[in-house]
């Protein structure tokens, strides 16, 4: 396709929560956009993978307002973005309401009466306001905003096709006159998986919506394409970033020696499922004695206890019982979670689930401003890969999607705006991509990746300090050589791609949290130990 005929459309990174409400929200307005994803499958996002719900509004909406701005700021450590905050508490029930309610029909769980739909309550929240489908929320929400996609004829997907750079003005046009001027984004190279070629896709604008950084982890909660690719394109392209450092940990991933980790929802918490050490005590009520119910606690609060209870008793992990309950009742509410823990030997309705902290979410990200606008013109950001400002230093339970769908529809709303007013800009020529054909054993690779995780995970893990920092500077600083090597020389794969996008993004988290040296909320300093 001709490249002015392509730069009508709109380029979308990421098939998630907020790459599809970008979507939606452009073709509302009559214009075009072309979804992209690394993943084989549209649906396989990290949106899929969230298990609690969506925050919608409580029994009283009117007073519920105040009461959640105050929540998400003081699981923040009050340093949230006062008017990101408010814009996600006034604009999200109507964004649920529009296009999850009427237009997606996701089939959110309903009461007993199926006259209302069924509300839950998780750590840091005063009220109960949260919507769910069963424990596998995030999924019934993609799934649902997915097939409604597809029905727009605006909407264009296309699958197995990583982004390797964006195309800037600055670095790309073959007319070197352009490159001091403003610099600005009009597309990506993208590594087609099928034919193993990288060909431009051009572009009006661009939105990224690739998700978070949980790869670059050895536990996560996270799926296999978070893995920083949005935060490496951003940087390569001048965006200013924002509080790289802040790291959430979700206090409950499940345990096991070998083997794969996996999420175990704050909603079992908010059920009145309760932590205990190998001895059967809730430590909770010793670790956080001021708060009345400590399993409700914010998610900082409650990974840092699990994490002084392991060291001070030298287990390995930690218990989540909901075993009290009925198990009839923790079948029908929690019926992945179920299912997952039987694969691997635990019946919850009978034994408690062994859990210990894993990265889940990343506060920081690309700096956007109230409209998912970045730093480099006609260049967007929306959901995890962003920083609005929203969490501030810690992440309150179930924003994460509200906060996807209330950008991501922002950013489609600005960028019709945008074209409306000013019209389509000019794409530049460029040089065609220079292709590689070296081997790279698949050893190497998988060395590396493993490299790059259980550096993070034991240096820029849940306790920060000077010593672990610098150690883990070192190891990715030559770690990072090798993998540039290996991307100068040999044939692309979405495995090289993404291993020297999460390299890149690694560095880039280490050089932040030895900037900050200040303990609050999900980033913890220790300077007493090494």
């Amino acid at each position: 396709m001709n490249s002015q005929d392509s730069s009508k459309r709109v380029l979308i990174i990421g098939s998630g929560i907020a790459g599809l409400s970008a979507a939606i929200s452009l073709a509302q307005q009559g214009f075009k956009s072309l979804v992209i994803t690394a993943a084989a499958d549209l649906p396989e996002t990290n949106t899929a993978y969230a298990q609690g719900g969506i925050i919608y509004q409580g029994d009283d909406p009117e007073s519920d307002s105040q009461a959640l701005e105050n929540d998400i700021i003081k699981a923040g450590g009050n340093v949230n973005y006062l008017p990101a905050v408010r814009q996600l508490v006034e604009e999200g029930p109507r964004l649920v309401e529009e296009i999850l309610l009427k237009k997606a029909k996701v089939p959110f769980d309903k009461d007993e009466n199926h006259a209302h739909y069924h509300l839950t309550r998780e750590g840091g929240h005063s009220a109960t306001r949260i919507i769910h489908r069963a424990d596998e929320s995030g999924r019934a929400i993609e799934e649902a905003l997915l097939s409604y996609a597809k029905t727009l004829p605006e909407i264009e997907f296309l699958s197995g096709a990583t982004a390797v750079n964006l195309l800037m003005t600055s670095f790309h046009a073959s007319d070197r006159t352009v490159l001091h001027g403003e610099a600005r984004c009009f597309g990506a190279f993208v590594f087609f998986q099928k034919t193993g070629m990288v060909e431009p896709i051009f572009s009006a604008h661009t939105v990224l919506a690739t998700g978070g950084i949980g790869q670059l982890f050895l536990h996560s909660t996270n799926g296999k394409f978070a893995r920083g690719d949005g935060i490496a394109l951003a940087h390569r392209a001048g965006c200013r970033l924002e509080n790289l450092e802040y790291v959430q940990f979700h206090p409950t991933t499940f345990f096991q020696a070998t083997g794969p980790r996996f999420l175990i929802s704050e909603s079992l918490r908010g059920e009145g499922a309760y932590l205990i050490n190998q001895k059967g005590e809730r430590f909770l009520k010793m670790r956080l004695p001021a708060l009345e119910t400590p399993e409700l606690a914010p998610r900082d609060k409650v990974a840092q206890a699990i994490h002084e209870e392991m060291l001070a008793t030298g287990a390995p992990c930690v218990f989540l019982s909901i075993s009290h309950k009925p198990a009839a009742w923790i079948k029908e509410r929690f019926p992945f979670i179920f299912k997952s823990c039987l694969r691997f030997g635990i019946d919850m309705t009978k034994e408690p689930i062994p859990v210990v902290p894993g990265a889940h979410y990343h506060c920081g990200g690309i700096w956007t401003d109230l409209s998912g606008k970045t730093s480099v013109s006609n260049l967007w950001a929306a959901g995890e890969v962003a920083c609005t400002g929203l969490h501030g230093a810690n992440r309150l339970a179930s924003t994460s999607l509200l906060e996807g769908l209330v950008w991501g529809s922002k950013a489609g709303e600005s960028i019709a705006t945008s074209l409306k007013k000013e019209g389509t800009p000019v794409i530049p020529e460029i040089e065609p991509w220079k292709s590689e054909t070296g081997s790279i054993e698949p050893s190497f690779l998988t060395q590396d990746w493993l490299t790059l995780k259980h550096t993070m995970w034991n240096y820029v893990g849940l306790i920060k300090t000077d010593l672990r920092l610098e150690r883990a500077q070192g190891v990715l600083g030559e770690l990072s050589r090798g993998i540039d090597q290996f991307y100068r020389h040999a044939a692309l794969s979405d495995e090289l791609i993404g291993l020297r996008h999460a390299s890149l993004v690694a560095r880039l988290v280490v050089e932040a949290s030895l900037r900050n040296r200040r303990s609050l909320g999900c980033y913890l300093r220790d300077e007493n130990s090494v």
